[in-house]
């Protein structure tokens, strides 16, 4: 199983600084992946923890591919319908080509309807919307020559496609892992709750004809308490978990630090 860490592109640890010792220690102690949440415009009334200060993900991924060399990089999740499908598209495209193929993609339909409302997109097409890009996407990265908006054009560079983690709770985040992703993206605190979604999501992997999904864990570990953090990490593997990504609203780069060294030891 691998395991990864959320780097928080939010509040006052979202500095250049932090996020570059951060995104070091991390790379440096061995962890597989670094992961970055988004959200595009919070309102005043909804910015408890983070001031409404909230860096771009992709735009902050560009910025790791060129400042790591090893470490994974990915959305955790990316909100697909704020954003338009081509230029969404040649940015996936750059950043995955810039990092060398270490972009994994995480993706979901979102839930603040003020941003919604900010980005003027109607929430009640948002799954519409979402699955209409996840397509478009998939053609960029399998074609050269694309059609949008009736113009073709060249879709250039295209590496490899960067493994898609699609976001959000069953039934609608398993149909979509099926037709567009390679891995569901659940929250979760207790391993066996997820034991028979991802059960369905096999079955349904299979009834389409695919290998499993992979099942990337988004979750906080209780590293006051190490034997539960063992305990859990084994549960997690044993239900299906492929990967798992800690995350928690952590100081400064200080304590961050010190909760990745005790990871380096889940991940050797």
């Amino acid at each position: 199983m691998r395991i990864g860490i959320h780097l928080r592109t939010m509040g006052p640890q979202s500095t250049r600084a932090t996020i570059l010792e951060c995104a070091r220690a991390a790379e440096d102690a061995g962890l597989d992946d670094l992961w970055v949440g988004d959200h595009i415009a919070i309102p005043p009334d909804d910015a408890e923890g983070s001031g409404g200060r909230y860096l771009d993900p992709l735009a902050t991924l560009a910025f790791l591919a060129g400042t790591t060399k090893r470490i994974g990089i990915g959305t955790s999740v990316l909100v697909v319908p704020y954003r338009p499908p081509l230029a969404t598209a040649k940015w996936v495209a750059t950043i995955q080509e810039l990092s060398e193929g270490r972009l994994h993609l995480g993706v979901g339909s979102g839930w603040m309807r003020a941003e919604f409302r900010a980005a003027g997109v109607e929430w009640q097409r948002r799954g519409a919307i979402t699955d209409a890009t996840l397509e478009f996407l998939q053609r960029c990265f399998a074609n050269e020559v694309i059609e949008s908006n009736g113009q073709p054009f060249l879709f250039k560079p295209r590496p490899k496609r960067p493994p898609i983690f699609v976001g959000g709770a069953p039934p609608h985040a398993l149909r979509r892992t099926v037709r567009f992703g390679d891995g569901w993206m659940p929250h979760a605190a207790d391993p066996q709750s997820l034991k028979p979604s991802i059960d369905e999501l096999n079955q349904q992997m299979a009834d389409a004809g695919r290998g499993k999904a992979e099942v990337a864990v988004l979750t906080t570990l209780p590293f006051a308490d190490p034997s539960r953090v063992e305990e859990l990490v084994h549960a997690f593997r044993d239900v299906g978990a492929t990967r798992l990504i800690h995350g928690w609203r952590y100081r400064d780069a200080a304590e961050f630090v010190e909760v990745v060294n005790k990871m380096a030891s889940i991940a050797a």
